[in-house]
């Protein structure tokens, strides 16, 4: 648990670092790559993303076995949401390498997550 724990953090650190790295080498005038994920897409992908990655910390599997269950189902949200890992990829990278933009894609991602935690624990 603790090594996945450990993973879990050291891809945060890395996704941290990656949009450090490409925000020092940003030039203002790279136009952004085609196709390009809009914003509100890529916001509800991450939220996604963050939901699973927080099921599978939880699950108490081994690592190994967490490892191909994150992998799994994010094959299944990617296919859910007609997208593919390259144009995520893509489309993360050039948020990153625009600081700003990426400090208000995990703001909304925040707020979003913080919504659906509400939603779920509303009386019925």
């Amino acid at each position: 648990m603790k090594n996945l724990l450990f993973r879990a953090y050291s891809f945060r650190f890395s996704l941290l670092l990656a949009g450090t790295l490409f925000g020092c080498q940003r030039q203002d005038d790279v136009p952004p790559p085609q196709p390009l994920m809009p914003r509100q897409q890529l916001v509800s992908v991450l939220a996604d993303l963050h939901l699973l990655e927080a099921r599978v910390e939880t699950s108490r599997l081994s690592p190994d076995s967490a490892r191909a269950l994150y992998l799994q189902q994010q094959k299944d949200i990617f296919w859910r949401r007609d997208i593919n890992d390259s144009l995520f990829q893509r489309s993360f990278r050039y948020y990153a390498s625009h600081g700003k933009d990426l400090d208000d894609i995990y703001g909304t991602v925040l707020d979003t997550l913080a919504a659906r935690q509400a939603k779920l624990g509303a009386p019925k």
